[in-house]
């Protein structure tokens, strides 16, 4: 409705008006459009800040979730990698204690031979005797020879 259509149908309704009361018919209805025009803008602003603060809220949630799934992916990749250094870790201590275990073995099995191989040749005899005073160790040893 405009200003003209809304005096005419005032004055049609009142009578005949002088031209006072018309300038203030006008003067209220352009009042009355703007006040009505004035809503309107506001309640179309007012949805397109509540439909622009829900995509917001949207898009900073799906945001959190992603950096989210990011932070798993990182933590699931550092603990994989800590994994295989540990496993890596163990297989070489496994194999330098061994490497030790062997080489003390082929040392034992050295000696042992050395010494059934001394004590056939002597084919002495060895007697022994030992007390423990105190903190010292008091040892007897007789060899014997055939």
């Amino acid at each position: 409705m405009d200003i003209q259509t809304v005096s005419t149908a005032l004055l049609e309704e009142t009578g005949p008006v002088d031209n006072e009361q018309n300038v203030k018919l006008e003067k209220t209805a352009i009042k009355i459009q703007s006040w009505w025009r004035g809503n309107v803008v506001r309640r179309s602003l007012l949805h397109a800040a509540l439909g622009a603060w829900a995509i917001q809220c949207w898009w900073r949630s799906l945001q959190t979730k992603m950096v989210e799934q990011r932070r798993r992916l990182a933590l699931r990749l550092y603990t994989c990698q800590e994994w295989a250094v540990v496993k890596v870790q163990a297989n070489v201590r496994m194999w330098q204690a061994r490497r030790r275990f062997l080489q003390m073995r082929r040392a034992v099995c050295t000696i042992q031979a050395h010494w059934r191989g001394r004590k056939n040749q002597t084919r002495g005899m060895l007697r022994g005797h030992y007390e423990v005073k105190a903190s010292q160790l008091e040892l007897d040893i007789e060899i014997l020879m055939n």
